[in-house]
């Protein structure tokens, strides 16, 4: 895997920090996020979809 670096500021490096476990990286620490913010969009859409009842049940298939 090739690395990069990414511009923060020191605020977000220390809320980075406090978001990982002693010895994690700041990689593993934002893949985990990035993935956490894909399941809440997941949920999100979900919930609108059952507000909207924009579903078809099975019986009507």
């Amino acid at each position: 895997m090739s690395a990069t670096t990414i511009a923060v500021s020191s605020e977000t490096k220390e809320i980075l920090r406090q978001f990982g476990e002693k010895g994690e990286s700041y990689n593993n620490i934002i893949r985990k996020l990035i993935k956490e913010a894909g399941w809440k969009k997941l949920d999100k859409r979900w919930n609108k979809i059952l507000e909207n009842d924009e579903f078809i049940s099975l019986d009507e298939l």
